[in-house]
C-alpha cells in the first residue's frame, strides 16, 4: 500500500511540477495545516534551534511533504502554509524541475522562518519567490544549527530539511519556485 501510494505521489508531483498555479481546495488546505503542524513539531524535537527561531520569526513557511523524483529529468512538488504567530495565513506550493545525471525518488519536508519583515514582505507580494534569488536564504544542516541563536540569527530567511524519505541522487532547492495559491 506504501509503495502504491508513493508512486501516485511521485506521478501527481511530476505532473503538477508543470503547473504552479494549482488552487487549493478548502478541504485540501485544511490537510495542509494540519500535516504542517505535525511537521514543525518534528522539527523542534529534532533541532532545538528550529524552535529558538521561531519566536523570533516573522512567519514560518512550512512545506510539510515534498516529492522529488526524476531520472535524468526531474521534477518536485509539495504544498504548504505560511504561518503568522502560529495561525494560516496563505498557502503555497513550490516546484522545481531539473534535468542531468539524476535517478530516484525522495520525498522531505521543508520549513522557512522569516525572520526579516521585508523578505515576509517579498514572499507575500511577489509573483513567485525564487529559492536562491531575492531574500537571502540560509539552508541549515544539524550541525550548523546547533550554533544558531537569536541573537546571532542575521540572515533574512532560515531553512531547514527535514524528514527525508526515499533515495534521490542529487537534492537541492536551489531554482525552486514558491508562489501562492489564490482560493
Amino acid at each position: 500500500m506504501n509503495r502504491r501510494r508513493c508512486l501516485i505521489e511521485i506521478a501527481r508531483g511530476l505532473g503538477l511540477s508543470m503547473s504552479l498555479t494549482v488552487a487549493a481546495r478548502p478541504a485540501r488546505a485544511q490537510t495542509v495545516d494540519r500535516d504542517a503542524d505535525a511537521a514543525l513539531q518534528k522539527l523542534y524535537g529534532s533541532a532545538p534551534a528550529a524552535k529558538r527561531l521561531a519566536e523570533e520569526a516573522k512567519g514560518i513557511l512550512v512545506f510539510p511533504r515534498i516529492v522529488k523524483a526524476g531520472f535524468l529529468v526531474g521534477a518536485q512538488y509539495g504544498e504548504g502554509v505560511l504561518l503568522k504567530d502560529g495561525k494560516p495565513a496563505g498557502h503555497y506550493n513550490i516546484a522545481a524541475g531539473s534535468y542531468g545525471f539524476q535517478a530516484g525518488a525522495q520525498q522531505f519536508a521543508y520549513a522557512m522562518f522569516f525572520m526579516k519583515d521585508s523578505a515576509l514582505t517579498y514572499l507575500e507580494n511577489s509573483a513567485g519567490f525564487e529559492v536562491g534569488a531575492g531574500p537571502s536564504v540560509v539552508v541549515l544542516d544539524s550541525g550548523k544549527a546547533k550554533t544558531v541563536t537569536t541573537t546571532t540569527a542575521r540572515d533574512d530567511v532560515y531553512a531547514f530539511v527535514f524528514g527525508q524519505k526515499g533515495l534521490m541522487a542529487g537534492m537541492g532547492l536551489q531554482g525552486s519556485k514558491i508562489t501562492k495559491v489564490t482560493p
